[in-house]
């Protein structure tokens, strides 16, 4: 699929499944009466009826061309001798359909255009406007006229000659493309609920079409809140639907990423895909179960669990005694206060008498002091620590505060490298909150 992962094209020709352009009137004329008919029963839908001969003659002629030039000027000519004739719009019908089967886009468009001035619920029109505005993406005018088309569409009258069923049939692909269209146009004006709402409709219409199907995905995926598990689903079944090999790597790369983050791990991802292999639409109840991080409490009580306090970094302890239960706090405190500690950090300031350090790496990036030491004696000029420098130093626990962490520390020594120090622990980021 490369670059129409997004970009996704659409072939008005494909989306009407194999229909051709009428050649013919959506409504025969009939011919000029001769005589009165005698008086009948009213019928649901009658005919439109030219009375002139001359017309009539004009517009069968016109519309009977199998040449399509021929048919152009002859439709043409019929409008501009007949502007108010009881045949224009299905004249313009012809007309434009016509045009599109020249391929000539503009005359395409601007027919489109006199058709709906001539009747601004006509299905046909509203559906090419829309399709071709968003070919050229142009995305408000695209939704409206798709919006306007899904409007006409539940009043399109029923073709002469046409069966309840192939009408019916008519009215879900188009209805399919107006939908598509008009949910792809919101998903590029940020509008999610909308174009999720309007492409749930047009894969509902033809579950199998990825070009619908991705494009949901993305609506549900990218809304605020985000629509997780439809979501999910959907951009699963796109990974199935999808042919080209680059643009299913990408697509699986995307769902699977994001399933990782919602569900917390891949676990279930290889199964989801096969469900949408052959599943089209979530069932009722389907669910994926989201994954809820442990709060920092949780994480400091599994910390004292899983290992003793003399084992833990430095940042552990600090998201123990500043996040953990009171137990939980207590049991590290007691187990490092009043004990010497070899240790090493970044200076944040500097006295002779007193050093500020940050020992975690969370609040080395933060330039934030989480350990003050009181020095065992003065720090000699030659030997002051800079700034910005990585320090080892030795120091006794004697207090701490939890909220914002900063341990405080006496007796603090500065140690060399050539010393035989064993420091611990060694920096790292706090766990996760």
């Amino acid at each position: 699929m490369k670059t129409s992962l997004v970009a996704i094209a659409l072939t008005f020709a494909g989306i009407a499944s194999g229909q051709q352009p009428t050649t013919q009137p959506q409504t025969q004329p009939a011919a000029p009466a001769q005589t009165q008919p005698a008086a009948s029963q009213p019928q649901p839908q009658q005919k439109k009826e030219i009375k002139d001969p001359a017309e009539y003659n004009a517009y069968v002629g016109a519309v009977q061309q199998t040449d399509a030039a021929a048919k152009i000027s002859g439709v043409e000519a019929f409008l501009a001798q007949y502007p108010n004739s009881v045949m224009k719009e299905d004249a313009l019908d012809v007309l434009m359909k016509a045009y599109q089967g020249t391929g000539n886009l503009a005359k395409v468009v601007d027919t489109a255009n006199r058709l709906l001035a001539a009747n601004p619920s006509n299905v046909d029109g509203l559906v090419l406007l829309a399709y071709n505005e968003r070919a050229a993406q142009k995305w408000a005018d695209a939704r409206q006229h798709a919006e306007r088309g899904l409007q006409a569409l539940s009043i399109m009258p029923k073709p002469d000659g046409m069966s309840d069923a192939d009408f019916e049939k008519q009215k879900i692909q188009l209805g399919g493309v107006l939908n598509s269209v008009a949910g792809f146009s919101a998903l590029q004006l940020k509008d999610n609920a909308a174009s999720e709402k309007y492409l749930r409709a047009a894969v509902e219409a033809n579950p199998n079409n990825v070009d619908d199907v991705y494009p949901l995905a993305l609506a549900c995926l990218t809304a605020t809140p985000e629509d997780d598990v439809n979501g999910l689903f959907f951009i699963a079944r796109a990974v199935n639907l999808v042919k080209d090999p680059a643009g299913k790597a990408q697509i699986t790369k995307f769902g699977h990423s994001k399933y990782v983050k919602y569900h917390g791990s891949e676990e279930g991802w290889n199964d989801l895909l096969t469900l949408t292999a052959t599943t089209t639409l979530p069932t009722a109840g389907f669910t994926i179960k989201q994954y809820v991080p442990p709060t920092p409490a949780e994480q400091a009580a599994d910390l004292v669990k899983s290992k003793a306090p003399k084992d833990l970094s430095f940042a552990e302890w600090e998201l123990v005694l500043s996040a953990g239960a009171p137990a939980d706090a207590d049991k590290v405190w007691l187990a490092i206060k009043g004990v010497p500690l070899q240790m090493e950090g970044t200076v944040i300031a500097a006295t002779p008498t007193e050093l500020q350090i940050a020992a975690s790496q969370d609040d080395i990036d933060q330039k934030r002091a989480d350990i003050v030491v009181t020095m065992g004696g003065t720090i000699p000029a030659k030997m002051m620590p800079q700034v910005g420098a990585t320090l080892d130093f030795g120091g006794t626990p004697v207090s701490y505060a939890p909220t914002p962490f900063v341990m405080t520390m006496e007796k603090g020594a500065l140690l060399t490298k050539a010393a035989p120090v064993t420091k611990k622990p060694p920096v790292h980021h706090r766990p996760a909150h």
